[in-house]
């Protein structure tokens, strides 16, 4: 009996992010999210006869840097293309994009998956525009065009990519960079990043690669994994049935957890690419490579390296620490300032991402500051409030905004370490508990744990412990 043959997935990704510039494209047009509809246009993102495209050097810093992070080759003189499809929200009928020559080529993302380390090659990054937006109300359609032009970068993948959590991986660690470079807000429910999933099946061993799909459009990590694995096993069950996958384009339905048939896969002589007339030979000098060079931050996995070696972290939570550049920032600000990282993680890790859950805000915009945050930390280490107490005093930094110092001050809270002022406190722990002045003398010292439980109890934590330790050692070894 012939075994069954066992399929291997392949997977690309072609991922559109919208760049963090104030105008569009082409024309000066605001980006900004959320305006009325039709607000944000122009005669040029319109397509009104006799208007000409201008190219927003902003939008080319943006791709830079995303190349030059990604490893890619950057193209010094590249073209502008036109590509013709006709949909009611691209109203000049073609889309500005590149084509033959993208501004950058042959990088490479990093990333991992169930603790393996995975690569995802890039085929090419371009530059183009965004198409307007779509609004169907029953049986009636509205076009919103505040989208329309837009700039994007496409990142397209080489099939790399051998499974749904594979392509989520790559999705997020993307996501992860994009908004580390500050060049896109990575807001997938805004759609600000999406992608579309090219997805083939082939007999593994084989070479050559099976007949595609394309799932469009798709815009959370979760549906990006669901929809891949729904299409791997919809492929294979085609397969097993004898019958031949159709290269077409489909949409995914997140709320049924399948996939429809949307429209035959279009190929690149369709679109009719030419190069866009409008706009000369956009060319990067070497002054201007330096320069994007020079904007570029350390990127997450570096700093999360020198996290480990520079402040001692445990790899778990240098990468926590580095999952967002804000954090991460915040994070180092703070250490810089108290000296010890180890201290400063924990507490970022702890209360500093409690209050930023809690309140809403952004590590950038946290009601105690870095600074503030290394304050209350030193407050400790010198011996001015215990741990518990600093917990206390973080609480109401978070709610006063006021820093550490004025808040201990405020609300007595400095620790009590002369022995004349606690002493009265250790006599009445050792008067009330005859039972355990009596286990402690009978030679059972441990109990002297207790003592000082009751001591810090009654001075709200704020009594020194090796004080305390102290005066009741003296009293319980008294005759």
């Amino acid at each position: 009996m012939t075994p069954p043959v066992v399929y291997e997935a392949v997977i690309g990704l072609e991922v559109h992010a919208q760049l963090l510039t104030r105008s569009k494209i082409f024309s000066g047009s605001s980006t900004e999210f959320g305006a009325p509809p039709n607000t944000h246009v122009d005669p040029v993102c319109l397509g009104l006869p006799g208007v000409l495209p201008v190219l927003n050097r902003a939008a080319v810093d943006c791709a830079l840097r995303l190349a030059l992070a990604t490893g890619c080759t950057v193209r010094r003189r590249t073209r502008f293309a036109r590509k013709h499809y006709f949909y009611p929200d691209l109203p000049k009928g073609y889309q500005i994009s590149q084509y033959e020559e993208p501004i950058a080529e042959h990088g490479a993302v990093d990333f991992e998956v169930g603790g393996q380390a995975r690569r995802g090659r890039l085929r090419r990054i371009h530059l183009e525009e965004d198409a307007g937006k779509n609004v169907h109300r029953g049986t009636t359609s509205l076009v919103d065009f505040n989208r329309a032009g837009v700039p994007l970068v496409e990142i397209v993948s080489e099939p790399d990519l051998r499974s749904a959590d594979e392509a989520a991986g790559f999705m997020r660690t993307l996501r992860q960079l994009v908004r580390w470079l500050g060049i896109c807000d990575g807001n997938l429910e805004e759609g600000s990043l999406r992608c579309d999933a090219n997805v083939s099946l082939r007999p593994r061993g084989r070479a050559e690669y099976g007949v595609k799909t394309e799932l469009k459009n798709i815009n959370s990590f979760k549906f990006v994994r669901d929809a891949v694995a729904h299409e791997i096993a919809r492929q294979e069950a085609v397969l097993r049935d004898g019958a031949a996958v159709v290269a077409e384009t489909r949409l995914w339905d997140a709320d049924r957890g399948r996939s429809a048939a949307m429209r035959s896969k279009e190929e690149a002589h369709d679109y009719r690419y030419f190069p866009e007339p409008d706009l000369p030979p956009l060319v990067i000098d070497e002054a201007w490579l330096a320069a994007a060079q020079g904007q570029l931050p350390d990127l997450p996995s570096a700093r999360c390296a020198r996290f480990v070696a520079d402040y001692g972290l445990p790899p778990g939570d240098a990468a926590t620490l580095t999952a967002e550049r804000d954090l991460s920032d915040y994070f180092e600000a703070a250490a810089c300032a108290h000296g010890d990282g180890r201290t400063v993680a924990h507490w970022v890790l702890g209360e500093v991402l409690r209050a930023l859950k809690r309140t809403g805000a952004a590590a950038t915009a946290a009601p105690v500051g870095p600074l503030q945050l290394a304050g209350l930390c030193d407050l400790v280490r010198d011996g001015t409030i215990s741990g518990k107490i600093a917990k206390e005093v973080f609480a109401h930094m978070v709610t006063t905004g006021r820093g550490a110092g004025a808040v201990v001050a405020e609300l007595g809270l400095a620790r009590l370490s002369d022995p004349a002022a606690l002493e009265a406190a250790c006599r009445a722990a050792v008067a009330g508990n005859p039972r355990q002045v009596a286990q402690y003398r009978a030679g059972k010292t441990k109990v002297l744990g207790f003592f000082v439980g009751e001591v810090m109890k009654a001075t709200r934590g704020q009594a020194d412990p090796a004080v305390v330790n102290d005066i009741l050692r003296r009293l319980l070894d008294a005759p």
